[in-house]
């Protein structure tokens, strides 16, 4: 996806990548509705999990996904694994941990969900979205972003 945002520039995005749990997922577990969307995202852009994996789940989801999982000990380890894959990165979480990749990332969403959101993760996203699907349909529909990106 690239975009002209007004007063912004050209915001290129090919990879996404979100923490898991309290992100994509609450207590280990995907929603129906949120699945149904990674799949129509995987389909334009390159998809990564980026995760601690506090509840064991994320390899299987994201086998059964066809995603990218990469199990991280901190957000420091996100924030390098953004940083290796260099530009057009949009990040998506809501923890502390996902501060560090927000910062490196070209876009960084922050999610507020049932399990909190940090105010560090706040402080260093663009954007900010009431849920999960809401995150996802940025993605789907870029002039979404353009209007939320807008100076």
């Amino acid at each position: 996806m690239t975009i002209d945002v007004p007063g912004r520039g050209i915001l290129t995005i090919c990879h996404v990548v979100f923490d898991f749990n309290g992100t994509l997922a609450q207590d280990g577990r995907i929603e129906t509705k949120t699945v149904t969307q990674l799949q129509e995202l995987k389909r334009q852009y390159q998809v990564m999990i980026a995760t601690a994996d506090t509840f064991g789940t994320a390899a299987a989801v994201a086998k059964d996904l066809g995603l990218s999982l990469q199990v991280v000990k901190s957000g420091r380890d996100k924030e390098a694994l953004v940083q290796r894959i260099s530009s057009g990165v949009a990040a998506v979480g809501n923890g502390v941990n996902d501060q560090w990749m927000f910062k490196v990332a070209d876009l960084a969403i922050a999610v507020l969900g049932p399990e909190g959101t940090s105010v560090k993760a706040l402080a260093a996203a663009d954007i900010v979205v009431p849920s999960i699907d809401v995150a996802l349909g940025l993605f789907l529909t870029p002039n979404r972003l353009i209007a939320t990106l807008r100076e």
